[in-house]
């Protein structure tokens, strides 16, 4: 999910500047236009996609798929097409600049709790408290359950605070970067008091006289994928089992005592911290990221607590409540002595450079995501004209818009963008009179859009996961595709029933059904290759 930011307020001239490239590029490329659209605007995504899978190597795979992006726009001139990458990569940084200073911050705060000790001091107290693996599995998931605010929080903050009692049972890094990433996304969609909820009813058409966030509201128990991933985490930890990539690889990492991990620089653990060392700042930061929501969306203005919400700036309201969570921590740490001034300071740089790979990745992310956009190659509009051009209606609508959007938004690493392209499309096709089966079609793209999110690795949420776990990225990538394939499948097949008997109700039972099935029948399926 690559979220869409409010643009800066730079100077004129910085502003012109920055757009030179792209206008350079633009009047240089005549066949742009040839280009956009099509099914050639696929071709970006795919390449990086592909690459990223064979040769494991996620950083040089973005920047090929970005390249092939751009030789298509402007045509086979390699200076003008480095220019485009380097014009959007500069574009998007400086958007999305308040969910790099969040990570950032969220860096230091994490290196400061570290360093003090609070982790090695939460770990001892886990390792009394939570008795079991599947205790540790509960506790993680349960956890990304309660932190719905924001899925970026989400996967750091649960990755951060689970990762010591994970290891300990010996939960593999790919196993928790799964749960964490299946409780970001797939939470947040369902979640009436989160940034998610803006997304969605800022997408619905000016003119269409539906209240964008009602409709939300009537979205969340016809949203399958969500739902069906809550049952599908709880089930496979309650009885215990894996399979497919995810058994193979718990069971190499098992023999071989070895798993690839993308470890930070390892700090010496200097000060005195205690459990309440965590405890306090984590808390502490998830309350001034809900207050700066509140501030963002205006509270202090006398709007309500739910528009607040729907209306805040979440990347603003997370910068503003990790920098304040960095002073409380100053002060708290300070006035007890638990590390020095010293220490306190040098953490700033440490917790900084462990964010680095997650950030580097995130800038190529950003940028194939441009590369794709409506400025460019415009894969959005060949997708409303394969989808808009054909007369999809009756009982197909749910279970066809469920599928677009999931490739749409694994394509494109995006599920707000997701929304943005395929809910005026549905309101088109559907129309506002029957909020019935508009209900059952947008929740239809909600879940298929975030169940593309959840398995693209190119989304920011899958990134982040595996920044939060520590783990391999392309490894979190390969060994989670099953378990999304196995929970889309049920949700495709709940969204075709759903559309037949035009009862979102029904089409949810079913999801649930099927996805009961298919667990027994691949939990029999293990106990007999067990014996």
């Amino acid at each position: 999910m690559i979220k869409e930011t409010r643009p800066g307020t730079g100077s004129a001239e910085g502003n012109a500047a920055a757009a030179a490239p792209a206008e350079r590029a633009g009047r240089i490329s005549q066949g742009e236009n040839a280009m956009s659209a099509t099914c050639f605007s696929l071709i970006p995504p795919i390449v990086a996609i592909a690459l990223a899978l064979i040769t494991k190597e996620v950083y040089l795979s973005l920047m090929i798929g970005i390249l092939s992006g751009a030789f298509l726009y402007v045509g086979p001139n390699p200076i003008h097409a480095v220019e485009t990458m380097v014009s959007i990569m500069g574009d998007k940084i400086g958007g999305n600049a308040n969910i790099l200073l969040f990570l950032a911050f969220l860096g230091i705060v994490v290196a400061l709790i570290t360093k003090s000790g609070a982790s090695r001091a939460y770990g001892e107290w886990a390792s009394h408290a939570i008795r079991s693996k599947r205790g540790a599995l509960l506790s993680t998931m349960f956890l990304g359950i309660l932190i719905f605010v924001d899925d970026y929080f989400n996967c750091l903050t649960v990755g951060t605070v689970m990762r010591p009692v994970t290891d300990k049972y010996k939960v593999t890094r790919a196993k928790l970067a799964y749960i964490i990433d299946a409780t970001a996304a797939p939470i947040c969609i369902i979640a009436p008091i989160s940034s998610w909820a803006a997304a969605v009813g800022s997408s619905l058409p000016e003119d269409s006289g539906v209240d964008g966030f009602a409709l939300f509201l009537r979205t969340i128990p016809f949203n399958q994928y969500a739902l069906l991933t809550i049952l599908f985490m709880l089930v496979t930890i309650l009885v215990g089992f894996d399979f497919s990539v995810m058994r193979r690889y718990n069971d190499e990492v098992e023999r071989t005592g070895h798993e690839k991990k993308v470890e930070a620089d390892s700090m010496v653990i200097s000060g005195n911290g205690k459990v309440i060392d965590l405890v306090i700042p984590i808390v502490v930061l998830i309350a001034f990221c809900i207050s700066g929501m509140l501030y963002t969306g205006g509270i202090l203005d006398g709007v309500g607590v739910v528009d607040a919400f729907a209306g805040c700036d979440s990347s603003l309201s997370l910068v503003l409540g990790s920098f304040f969570t960095l002073v409380f921590i100053f002060i708290f740490y300070m006035v007890r002595r638990v590390i020095s001034f010293a220490e306190f300071c040098a953490s700033f740089s440490d917790g900084v450079k462990a964010m680095i790979p997650a950030i580097m990745i995130l800038c190529l992310a950003w940028t194939l995501s441009g590369i794709c956009g409506d400025e460019y190659l415009y894969i959005g509009g060949y997708v409303k004209q394969v989808v808009g051009g054909n007369a999809l209606v009756g009982a197909l609508m749910p279970a066809i818009m469920f599928a677009v959007a999931v490739g749409l938004s694994f394509s494109t690493g995006t599920s707000w963008g997701t929304f943005g392209i395929l809910i005026p499309i549905a309101f088109a096709v559907v129309g506002s009179e029957d909020l019935n089966v508009l209900s059952i079609v947008t929740a239809a793209i909600l879940a298929g859009a975030v169940c593309g999110d959840h398995v693209s690795p190119i989304s920011d949420t899958t990134i982040l996961a595996s920044a939060g776990a520590q783990c391999d990225h392309i490894n979190h990538v390969s060994t989670q595709i099953p378990y999304v394939v196995c929970v889309s499948v049920c949700c495709f097949f709940g969204y075709l029933v759903a559309g037949i008997t035009a009862s979102g109700w029904l089409g949810t039972g079913t999801g649930i059904v099927l996805l009961s099935i298919a667990l027994f029948v691949i939990y029999k399926r293990n106990q007999t290759r067990a014996a």
